[in-house]
Protein backbone atom coordinates (compact mmCIF):
# COMPACT_ATOMS: atom_id res chain seq x y z
CA UNK A 1 0.00 0.00 0.00
CA UNK A 2 1.30 3.50 -1.06
CA UNK A 3 2.42 5.46 1.59
CA UNK A 4 1.74 9.51 1.36
CA UNK A 5 5.10 11.25 2.10
CA UNK A 6 6.21 14.40 2.30
CA UNK A 7 5.31 17.87 0.07
CA UNK A 8 8.71 18.10 -2.61
CA UNK A 9 9.66 21.54 -4.14
CA UNK A 10 9.87 21.14 -8.11
CA UNK A 11 9.82 24.45 -9.54
CA UNK A 12 11.54 27.26 -8.47
CA UNK A 13 12.13 29.81 -11.41
CA UNK A 14 10.37 33.19 -13.06
CA UNK A 15 7.20 33.74 -15.39
CA UNK A 16 8.05 37.53 -16.37
CA UNK A 17 9.68 38.82 -13.74
CA UNK A 18 7.60 36.46 -11.19
CA UNK A 19 9.36 33.93 -8.37
CA UNK A 20 6.79 31.08 -9.13
CA UNK A 21 7.50 27.69 -6.91
CA UNK A 22 5.59 24.69 -7.63
CA UNK A 23 5.42 21.93 -5.04
CA UNK A 24 4.37 18.41 -6.18
CA UNK A 25 3.10 16.38 -3.27
CA UNK A 26 4.17 12.68 -4.06
CA UNK A 27 3.05 9.19 -3.25
CA UNK A 28 6.09 6.38 -2.63
CA UNK A 29 6.22 2.84 -1.44
CA UNK A 30 8.64 4.17 1.18
CA UNK A 31 8.63 5.88 4.52
CA UNK A 32 11.30 8.44 3.92
CA UNK A 33 11.82 10.71 0.82
CA UNK A 34 13.99 14.09 0.57
CA UNK A 35 13.01 17.46 -0.46
CA UNK A 36 14.44 18.61 -3.42
CA UNK A 37 14.53 22.13 -5.52
CA UNK A 38 14.81 22.52 -8.82
CA UNK A 39 15.15 25.83 -10.66
CA UNK A 40 13.48 26.07 -13.92
CA UNK A 41 13.15 29.40 -16.15
CA UNK A 42 9.10 28.96 -16.38
CA UNK A 43 9.89 31.48 -19.35
CA UNK A 44 11.34 28.85 -21.59
CA UNK A 45 8.12 26.75 -21.46
CA UNK A 46 4.58 26.82 -22.27
CA UNK A 47 2.07 28.83 -19.90
CA UNK A 48 0.59 25.70 -18.53
CA UNK A 49 0.95 23.60 -15.74
CA UNK A 50 1.58 20.09 -17.62
CA UNK A 51 4.50 22.27 -19.81
CA UNK A 52 6.01 22.42 -16.23
CA UNK A 53 5.81 19.16 -15.50
CA UNK A 54 7.29 18.19 -18.52
CA UNK A 55 9.87 20.83 -18.81
CA UNK A 56 10.96 19.12 -14.71
CA UNK A 57 10.62 15.39 -16.44
CA UNK A 58 12.17 16.38 -19.42
CA UNK A 59 15.46 18.31 -18.11
CA UNK A 60 15.50 18.03 -14.38
CA UNK A 61 14.18 15.24 -13.03
CA UNK A 62 13.03 12.40 -15.43
CA UNK A 63 12.07 9.86 -12.18
CA UNK A 64 8.76 12.84 -11.69
CA UNK A 65 5.64 10.18 -13.41
CA UNK A 66 2.52 11.51 -14.36
CA UNK A 67 0.13 10.81 -17.22
CA UNK A 68 -0.33 12.64 -20.19
CA UNK A 69 -1.26 12.67 -24.11
CA UNK A 70 -3.32 14.96 -26.06
CA UNK A 71 -2.24 18.62 -24.36
CA UNK A 72 -5.76 19.80 -25.36
CA UNK A 73 -8.10 18.59 -22.92
CA UNK A 74 -9.31 15.82 -24.93
CA UNK A 75 -7.96 12.09 -23.71
CA UNK A 76 -8.11 13.17 -19.81
CA UNK A 77 -5.32 11.58 -19.28
CA UNK A 78 -3.37 14.61 -17.36
CA UNK A 79 -6.13 15.06 -14.64
CA UNK A 80 -5.19 16.00 -10.92
CA UNK A 81 -5.19 17.89 -7.83
CA UNK A 82 -3.87 21.75 -8.86
CA UNK A 83 -4.42 24.08 -6.07
CA UNK A 84 -6.71 22.07 -4.28
CA UNK A 85 -9.14 21.47 -7.74
CA UNK A 86 -9.38 18.39 -9.25
CA UNK A 87 -8.39 19.30 -13.07
CA UNK A 88 -6.51 18.61 -16.63
CA UNK A 89 -3.06 19.91 -15.98
CA UNK A 90 -3.00 20.74 -19.73
CA UNK A 91 -5.65 23.58 -19.14
CA UNK A 92 -4.41 24.76 -16.23
CA UNK A 93 -2.43 27.69 -16.35
CA UNK A 94 0.17 28.59 -14.06
CA UNK A 95 -0.56 31.72 -11.61
CA UNK A 96 1.72 34.31 -12.28
CA UNK A 97 0.53 36.26 -9.09
CA UNK A 98 3.64 37.23 -7.09
CA UNK A 99 3.83 34.61 -3.93
CA UNK A 100 1.45 32.55 -5.37
CA UNK A 101 2.42 28.85 -4.25
CA UNK A 102 0.92 26.34 -6.69
CA UNK A 103 0.39 22.63 -4.77
CA UNK A 104 -0.05 19.93 -7.26
CA UNK A 105 -1.45 16.19 -6.12
CA UNK A 106 -2.43 12.95 -7.44
CA UNK A 107 -6.15 12.70 -7.85
CA UNK A 108 -7.72 12.42 -3.97
CA UNK A 109 -8.90 9.23 -2.12
CA UNK A 110 -7.78 6.73 -4.89
CA UNK A 111 -4.27 4.08 -4.43
CA UNK A 112 -1.40 5.85 -5.79
CA UNK A 113 1.11 3.82 -8.51
CA UNK A 114 3.51 6.56 -8.14
CA UNK A 115 3.50 10.17 -7.74
CA UNK A 116 1.11 11.91 -9.57
CA UNK A 117 -0.57 8.52 -11.50
CA UNK A 118 -3.73 7.12 -9.66
CA UNK A 119 -4.77 3.70 -10.26
CA UNK A 120 -8.09 3.67 -12.22
CA UNK A 121 -8.77 0.05 -12.34
CA UNK A 122 -12.01 0.40 -9.84
CA UNK A 123 -13.20 3.80 -12.24
CA UNK A 124 -12.97 1.85 -15.56
CA UNK A 125 -14.44 -1.51 -13.98
CA UNK A 126 -17.16 0.43 -12.55
CA UNK A 127 -17.33 1.78 -16.27
CA UNK A 128 -17.24 -1.02 -17.74
CA UNK A 129 -20.46 -2.24 -15.68
CA UNK A 130 -22.47 -0.10 -17.21
CA UNK A 131 -21.90 -1.86 -20.73
CA UNK A 132 -21.44 1.63 -22.61
CA UNK A 133 -22.15 1.08 -25.99
CA UNK A 134 -25.16 1.35 -28.31
CA UNK A 135 -27.49 -2.19 -27.51
CA UNK A 136 -30.56 -3.52 -29.62
CA UNK A 137 -33.06 -6.35 -28.79
CA UNK A 138 -31.88 -7.24 -32.34
CA UNK A 139 -28.36 -8.41 -31.17
CA UNK A 140 -29.27 -9.50 -27.35
CA UNK A 141 -32.19 -11.28 -28.32
CA UNK A 142 -32.36 -15.00 -28.64
CA UNK A 143 -32.00 -14.54 -31.95
CA UNK A 144 -29.09 -12.36 -32.17
CA UNK A 145 -28.69 -12.45 -35.66
CA UNK A 146 -27.62 -8.67 -35.87
CA UNK A 147 -23.87 -8.35 -35.62
CA UNK A 148 -22.39 -5.31 -33.69
CA UNK A 149 -22.02 -2.98 -36.81
CA UNK A 150 -23.88 -4.69 -39.54
CA UNK A 151 -26.69 -2.06 -39.68
CA UNK A 152 -26.48 1.60 -39.34
CA UNK A 153 -29.08 3.10 -36.64
CA UNK A 154 -30.77 6.25 -37.85
CA UNK A 155 -31.51 9.19 -35.55
CA UNK A 156 -33.47 12.31 -35.86
CA UNK A 157 -31.56 15.80 -34.83
CA UNK A 158 -33.81 16.50 -31.93
CA UNK A 159 -32.68 13.01 -30.78
CA UNK A 160 -29.39 13.95 -31.04
CA UNK A 161 -29.58 17.02 -29.14
CA UNK A 162 -30.65 14.93 -26.14
CA UNK A 163 -27.21 13.41 -26.05
CA UNK A 164 -25.11 17.07 -25.84
CA UNK A 165 -23.94 17.76 -22.68
CA UNK A 166 -23.55 14.08 -22.03
CA UNK A 167 -20.68 12.45 -25.05
CA UNK A 168 -18.56 14.98 -24.35
CA UNK A 169 -17.48 13.18 -21.15
CA UNK A 170 -13.59 12.44 -21.18
CA UNK A 171 -13.36 10.11 -17.88
CA UNK A 172 -10.84 12.04 -16.81
CA UNK A 173 -12.50 10.96 -13.02
CA UNK A 174 -12.19 14.87 -12.01
CA UNK A 175 -15.88 14.81 -10.73
CA UNK A 176 -15.80 11.26 -9.18
CA UNK A 177 -12.91 12.12 -7.18
CA UNK A 178 -13.94 15.29 -5.82
CA UNK A 179 -17.45 13.86 -4.34
CA UNK A 180 -17.59 12.32 -1.55
CA UNK A 181 -20.04 9.83 -1.59
CA UNK A 182 -17.55 8.48 -3.91
CA UNK A 183 -15.29 8.71 -1.58
CA UNK A 184 -17.11 6.60 1.04
CA UNK A 185 -18.80 4.39 -1.13
CA UNK A 186 -16.58 4.06 -4.33
CA UNK A 187 -16.91 0.12 -3.99
CA UNK A 188 -20.75 0.37 -4.32
CA UNK A 189 -21.51 4.16 -5.35
CA UNK A 190 -20.83 4.46 -9.31
CA UNK A 191 -19.88 8.17 -9.14
CA UNK A 192 -21.04 10.88 -10.92
CA UNK A 193 -18.53 10.32 -14.60
CA UNK A 194 -20.18 6.97 -14.65
CA UNK A 195 -23.79 7.63 -14.06
CA UNK A 196 -23.64 10.09 -16.39
CA UNK A 197 -22.89 7.94 -19.07
CA UNK A 198 -25.47 5.48 -17.81
CA UNK A 199 -27.62 7.69 -18.60
CA UNK A 200 -26.41 9.01 -22.01
CA UNK A 201 -26.69 5.56 -23.09
CA UNK A 202 -30.70 5.34 -21.24
CA UNK A 203 -31.75 7.93 -23.47
CA UNK A 204 -29.99 7.11 -26.81
CA UNK A 205 -33.19 7.32 -29.28
CA UNK A 206 -31.24 3.97 -31.11
CA UNK A 207 -30.46 2.24 -27.51
CA UNK A 208 -33.86 0.03 -26.68
CA UNK A 209 -32.28 -1.42 -23.85
CA UNK A 210 -32.95 0.95 -21.20
CA UNK A 211 -35.28 -0.67 -19.26
CA UNK A 212 -32.67 -3.65 -18.60
CA UNK A 213 -29.72 -0.41 -17.95
CA UNK A 214 -32.21 1.23 -14.93
CA UNK A 215 -32.55 -2.66 -13.96
CA UNK A 216 -29.32 -2.72 -13.71
CA UNK A 217 -28.88 0.37 -11.45
CA UNK A 218 -31.95 -0.56 -9.28
CA UNK A 219 -30.09 -1.14 -5.37
CA UNK A 220 -29.56 1.23 -2.33
CA UNK A 221 -25.98 2.34 -3.36
CA UNK A 222 -25.24 2.49 -7.49
CA UNK A 223 -27.23 5.85 -7.89
CA UNK A 224 -29.15 6.78 -4.57
CA UNK A 225 -25.11 7.67 -2.65
CA UNK A 226 -25.54 10.97 -4.51
CA UNK A 227 -26.56 13.71 -1.81
CA UNK A 228 -26.72 16.47 -4.59
CA UNK A 229 -23.43 17.93 -3.18
CA UNK A 230 -22.36 19.24 -6.85
CA UNK A 231 -18.70 18.95 -6.46
CA UNK A 232 -18.74 17.10 -9.59
CA UNK A 233 -20.22 19.85 -11.49
CA UNK A 234 -18.04 22.50 -10.28
CA UNK A 235 -14.95 20.55 -10.51
CA UNK A 236 -16.13 19.26 -14.20
CA UNK A 237 -13.13 20.59 -16.56
CA UNK A 238 -15.17 20.41 -19.97
CA UNK A 239 -18.00 22.25 -17.76
CA UNK A 240 -20.28 18.87 -17.74
CA UNK A 241 -23.14 18.53 -15.32
CA UNK A 242 -22.89 15.39 -14.16
CA UNK A 243 -25.23 16.50 -10.99
CA UNK A 244 -28.10 17.34 -13.40
CA UNK A 245 -27.61 13.56 -15.28
CA UNK A 246 -27.90 11.62 -11.99
CA UNK A 247 -31.09 13.44 -11.34
CA UNK A 248 -33.07 12.34 -14.44
CA UNK A 249 -31.70 8.39 -13.59
CA UNK A 250 -33.45 8.84 -10.23
CA UNK A 251 -36.57 10.14 -11.99
CA UNK A 252 -36.34 7.26 -14.39
CA UNK A 253 -36.19 4.87 -11.21
CA UNK A 254 -38.68 6.41 -9.15
CA UNK A 255 -41.15 6.49 -12.91
CA UNK A 256 -41.56 9.96 -12.17
CA UNK A 257 -40.12 10.23 -16.12
CA UNK A 258 -40.07 8.02 -18.38
CA UNK A 259 -38.09 7.72 -21.92
CA UNK A 260 -39.53 9.28 -25.30
CA UNK A 261 -40.84 7.61 -27.87
CA UNK A 262 -37.71 7.94 -30.88
CA UNK A 263 -39.17 10.15 -33.36
CA UNK A 264 -37.30 8.30 -36.33
CA UNK A 265 -37.06 4.66 -36.79
CA UNK A 266 -33.59 3.73 -35.82
CA UNK A 267 -33.25 0.69 -37.81
CA UNK A 268 -35.36 2.64 -41.01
Amino acid sequence: MSILASSKILVSGNFGNVCRLIPVRLQTTTTTTTDRNKNVDLNTCGPMVLDALLKIKNDLDPTLTFRRSCREGICGSCSMNIGGVNTLACLSKIDPSPGKVTRIYPLPHMYVIKDLVPDMTQFYQQYKSIKPWLRTKEQEGEQGKEQVGEKQHLQSVDDRKKLDGLYECILCACCSTSCPSYWWNGDKYLGPAVLMQAYRWIIDSRDDTHADRLDRLRDPFSVYRCHTIMNCTKTCPKGLNPGRAIAEVKKLLAGIAKKGQPQMNAMA
